[in-house]
């Protein structure tokens, strides 16, 4: 019994290894996929000139090494006001000539006291019923274009670049531009709400009185301060703030609905100096081209980092109506917020990788950075830098000294909140690990995917300036980027790892080659004439030949193989039955040759 135990057990393998063999080799062969049509990483649309480090109408602007640059005139007006520059200057921006007043050097220490800094309210990506796809728009990535609505500059152009391109003019943008004034200055900041829908302006964390000098609430709150804007109206909030700090303003009407639909923003208090004359607008965050005295006193640079997440669901739902009683319903009563799933991640408005034409940090060896971190998401995020250590010096604005400080490579921020991070890169082994293109990202996983694709989302880069090139773009070393500039990539219609190698062995399988390593090709005879009476259902096609003569192969293959797998089994039977036969002869034939 144990015998033909024995046999079977061995006899069984042997019986199964043709299908085994037949399903190792029936795999289709790897496919290629085609790339799209792939963006240039850089293009040569920007004027190289306003890289470059320059002065106009006295405002010093420092040089921006990055592919997408601000416009050095619209920085000038941010710094002067859109009243203390040339007509030239402004003709160069699409500015209002309201849009920022700056006047009365009221302490007499060389710098104005006094600004009026003009707010609308755009919406980007929208729905129009005058075309199918979306108007003013503004793509985070190749092809994924989200509705927001954005705090923005006022303008007196038109929202597009033309009349012709869709494209939403610089100034229109996520995220809502950065707002940077002085300590003790006196700011009005007027809403000019040019939207369908009401809104506000909170200011969150910054001095400012809960009543203004008219008896108007100035909080922002539609419950309990002051009645929401209404569409067509205006709304001035009037702050002395008396403290420095990173702080941020954001709606306050639905504000689980119209925060994340990108009504948010930084809001920076500068510390008082002497001639200290702040760039009030950061226009999509990024690169402070004028930094502050207070700020110039201890660092070479300045970058402002907004990080931001989108539901996909609630951006698609703000413009699937032109109605605006339709949109309210749907955001404010059918969209519940507590199911909600982030989808998006983006740093400064944009998702990687054109997170790298204009959210890079740039560095130089020695040099030391300050970083403005706010966390614009729904969630808690985890900032890291690679090859840095950073050291946290303030959190909401609060600078609680020394002893408080902290160096550390990952820094947690939940919802709302702020951090002040000085970024040195001092070669020690704790603050840099030495020069190169380090990357840096929220490490919360799925915060470096764009709508569940990897790698997307918020990833951007420390490059140091050696490694630039003079159109910002860095020398890397590692894979092609070229794929992450398609759209058939945020598509999922391409494997990231195809062209690893030359065998494109990590790409999708060609399932259409009809590949069948195991079968012979077989010559179908057609007739050579069918009668005319025949009906087309009595006369089968060459393809219902090809079919039924496959199928007829197909049988007579499989039914081969199992023969011939009952054959192997049959002779692993017999030669365990015979083992010890057939070991002795084998020892006889060996005693034979070593006789020999």
């Amino acid at each position: 019994m144990q015998k033909k135990l024995l046999a079977i057990l061995c006899g069984t393998p042997l019986l199964l290894a043709p299908l085994w063999s037949q399903a190792a080799t029936d795999l289709p062969p790897n496919g290629k996929t085609e790339l799209g049509a792939v963006e240039e990483v850089c293009s040569n649309f920007t004027d190289p000139e306003w890289r470059k480090a320059q002065v106009i109408d006295g405002v010093e602007i420092q040089e921006s090494l990055l592919c997408n640059p601000d416009n050095p005139a619209e920085i000038a007006a941010f710094v002067k006001g859109t009243n203390n520059i040339s007509m030239d200057t402004l003709m160069q921006t699409q500015l209002a000539a309201d849009a920022i007043t700056v006047s009365d050097d009221m302490d007499g220490d060389g710098d104005p006291d006094k600004y009026i800094i003009r707010l609308e309210v755009a919406e980007l990506n929208g729905h129009s019923p005058d075309m199918k796809d979306p108007t003013t728009t503004f793509d985070i990535a190749p092809g994924i274009q989200p509705t927001f609505w954005v705090f923005a500059p006022k303008t007196r152009d038109m929202s597009t670049l033309s009349l012709y391109e869709p494209i939403a003019n610089p100034l229109l943008r996520a995220p809502s531009p950065v707002i940077r004034v002085e300590q003790g200055d006196i700011v009005w900041l007027v809403l000019e709400n040019t939207h369908y829908l009401p809104h506000s302006i909170h200011l969150h964390g910054i001095d400012h009185p809960y009543m203004d000098h008219s008896g108007s609430g100035n909080d922002g709150v539609g419950q309990t301060s002051a009645m929401d804007v209404m569409p067509g109206q205006k709304k001035t909030y009037v702050i002395k703030p008396r403290q420095p700090g990173t702080m941020y303003y954001h709606c306050h009407v639905q504000p689980h609905v119209h925060i994340p639909m990108g009504l948010q923003g930084m809001f920076v208090i500068e510390e008082n100096r002497p001639n200290n004359w702040p760039q009030v607008f950061n226009v999509g965050a990024g690169q402070v081209r004028h930094p502050s005295v207070g700020v110039l006193e201890k660092y070479n640079w300045e970058y402002d980092l907004h990080y931001q997440s989108a539901d996909k669901e609630l951006h698609e739902m703000a413009r699937s109506a032109n109605d605006p009683r339709l949109i309210a319903k749907k955001l404010n009563l059918d969209y519940d917020v507590t199911d909600a799933k982030d989808d998006y991640f983006m740093l400064n408005g944009r998702a990687f990788p054109y997170t790298l034409r204009e959210s890079l940090i740039v560095l130089e060896q020695d040099q030391k950075v300050k970083l403005r971190v706010y966390n614009g998401t729904q969630e808690t995020i985890a900032v890291h830098l690679h090859g840095h250590k950073p050291t946290s010096t303030h959190y909401d604005g609060v600078d609680n000294g020394p002893n408080s400080y902290i160096t550390r490579d990952v820094h947690g921020l939940t919802p709302a909140q702020r951090l002040d991070l000085e970024l040195s890169g001092v070669d020690d082994g704790l603050h840099s690990f030495g020069e190169g293109v380090w990357m840096f990202h929220d490490h919360v996983e799925k915060a470096f995917t764009t709508d569940g694709v990897g790698e997307g989302g918020d990833i951007s880069l420390v490059v140091y300036k050696k490694f630039l090139n003079d159109k910002g773009i860095p020398s890397l070393h590692g894979m092609s980027l070229a794929p992450y500039f398609t759209k058939e990539f945020w598509q999922k219609k391409y494997p990231v790892w195809q062209d690893l190698d030359a065998w494109h062995s990590l790409g999708f399988p060609d399932v259409k080659a009809g590949y069948q390593p195991a079968k012979k090709a077989v010559q179908i005879v057609q007739p050579s004439s069918v009668p005319t009476s025949a009906s087309p259902a009595a006369v089968p096609s060459s393809s219902a030949q090809t079919a039924a003569t496959a199928a007829a192969q197909e049988e007579s293959s499989v039914f081969g193989k199992l023969i011939f797998g009952l054959l192997l089994g049959l002779l692993s039977y017999w030669a365990v039955i015979k083992r010890e036969w057939l070991l002795g002869m084998v020892r006889k034939l060996v005693k034979n040759n070593l006789g020999n």
